[in-house]
């Protein structure tokens, strides 16, 4: 019986030698496009927020806390603000990827070729200008000789003031600028110590929420927040309306006009295809409901920048995201939308494969068998034209040599459907036997 089955079986030995090279082209060909469409994303990113009780430090903990659903640790790192952010970002030495930028931090020129790329603008951060009610102040060119804090340099607020006072016919140098942080500022302004604070924030920054209900202390109104947003493109005009603080004690008694720059989301072009998805969605999640300066479904938007918007970004504020993560979880579907490739790979590597394969398979089979018929046209070119005088040494020298060949024919392990081959092979080694044997014999 296994005997038998040697004849009858698959040769899986000739089918791997045909099929071998191909075999490790299309594993090479896999491995290339795995490496090429990086799959499976990082599951830790640094994002740079801000300052301790600031809008960018609550708004990365909400960052931190939706992207934990999907498996990825937010790693949030303190900073001044935006500008400290921004020269994060710049720096190729940095662990950040990811950080909070303010609109009007930069200019479009100062980012060219530092590898850096907008995730949409998240919400808008008006400057709110807190002054002690015993100074009554309507114009900021009233601001000469008090003490306003406009916050560290690496903040964005004190070149944003700067410009704002500059629009006005003040010189910095006419107010007494302070860099504190904007805790101590804050304690420094309920102390009386000094006039006024500036801040540039998301009104639900806990700071900001205080001060807005602080006896004695008032926030000023930019009654021509209009004009300002013509000199300044990256300002825009947003109202405080009246009451939204709080009803019942009608703060604020009236509307009040501010301007405001953008809050920015910028990552390295490098980031993640994958993890700028998901920031996307988490900021269409975090910043999408209405709020005091933004209607329903305003933000984030792709508007409002001036660093380059990501690809991956702007494809998602056109078509939302991608079909397969609304239905499968995150890293499945991240895994079959960019495996796409590998499969198409495939699938042209495969389709003239399966028309190689098979044909090598064959010819590999019968080669096993044809190879013989070069040892047996060498018989019979050996018996050809032999001198009578040395007949007597070469015909049984070729006979013996026939045997042999006989004898290792007869141990090919061959398929089935190749038998009739083998067996062909056999009946010629017999046909040159008898003609060797018919020239033995004596005329």
């Amino acid at each position: 019986m296994p005997k038998i089955l040697r004849f009858t079986r698959f040769s899986l030995r000739d089918f791997l030698v045909a099929s071998g090279p191909a075999a490790i082209a299309v594993i090479v060909v896999c491995v290339l496009a795995y490496w090429l469409v990086d799959p499976s994303p990082p599951r830790q990113v640094t994002l740079s927020s801000g300052q301790e009780n600031s809008a960018y430090e609550a708004i990365g903990k909400k960052y931190a806390a939706v992207l934990a659903r999907n498996g990825i640790r937010v790693d949030l790192k303190p900073s001044l603000g935006s500008n400290e952010n921004l020269q994060r970002l710049k720096d190729e030495s940095s662990d950040i990827d990811i950080a909070f930028v303010q609109s009007g931090s930069t200019r479009h020129e100062e980012l060219e070729g530092r590898g850096l790329v907008s995730l949409g603008s998240l919400f808008t951060e008006p400057v709110w200008l807190f002054l002690r009610d015993s100074r009554n102040v309507t114009r900021l060119s009233q601001l000469k000789g008090l003490k306003i804090n406009v916050g560290a340099e690496g903040t964005g607020v004190p070149g944003l003031f700067k410009q704002v006072l500059s629009a006005n016919g003040v010189e910095p140098a006419q107010v007494k600028l302070g860099t504190l942080e904007n805790t101590p500022a804050t304690v420094e302004l309920l102390a009386g110590r000094i006039d006024g604070l500036v801040f540039s924030s998301a009104p639900d920054a806990p700071l900001i929420q205080m001060l807005l209900q602080t006896p004695g202390i008032r926030l000023f109104d930019f009654a021509q927040a209009e004009a300002y947003t013509r000199r300044f493109p990256f300002f825009s005009h947003v109202v405080l309306p009246r009451g939204i603080v709080d009803f019942g004690r009608d703060l604020p008694p009236r509307d009040v006009h501010l301007i405001a720059p953008t809050a920015t989301l910028v990552a390295r072009d490098d980031l993640h295809p994958a993890l700028v998805d998901l920031f996307v969605q988490a900021a269409s999640e975090i910043h999408g409901a209405p709020g005091w300066f933004q209607k329903k479904g305003e933000f984030p938007t792709a508007n409002y920048t001036e660093v380059p918007v990501s690809p991956a970004a702007e494809k998602f504020y056109k078509n939302g995201p991608p079909l397969l993560q609304r239905y499968l979880p995150f890293w499945l579907a991240n895994f079959f939308e960019r495996m796409w490739v590998v499969g198409v790979a495939l699938g042209a590597l495969l389709l003239p494969l399966s028309r190689i394969i098979p044909p090598l398979y064959v010819w590999k089979v019968r080669s096993r068998v044809f190879r013989w018929y070069g040892q047996l046209r060498a018989v019979e070119q050996a018996i050809e034209d032999v001198p009578a005088e040395r007949q007597a040494e070469v015909y049984p020298e070729q006979l013996k040599r026939l045997n042999e060949i006989e004898e290792r024919v007869n141990r090919i392990s061959i398929p089935l459907s190749f038998a009739d081959e083998l067996y062909g092979l056999r009946s010629h080694i017999n046909f040159v036997r008898r003609r060797v044997l018919s020239l033995m014999k004596p005329d």
